[in-house]
């Protein structure tokens, strides 16, 4: 995983979290797109979003 992971701001403007449906925020230190509201933490590869629910790491509470 890249420390400084690069993603479009228009395209994080369109993604939704695939569980909830709810925004996004984007982590550029854990180069990871983290929805609260699911507790999941979808991460970033070569600036490509993973956004698949297994590939997700749970948030801790």
């Amino acid at each position: 995983m890249s420390t400084s992971a690069q993603l479009d701001p228009k395209l994080l403007e369109i993604l939704v979290c695939p569980v909830t449906r709810g925004p996004l925020r984007f982590d550029r230190a854990a180069g990871e797109l983290i929805s609260e509201q699911a507790g999941l933490a979808f991460p970033i590869r070569d600036g490509i979003p993973i956004m698949l629910p297994a590939e997700a790491r749970k948030l801790e509470p």
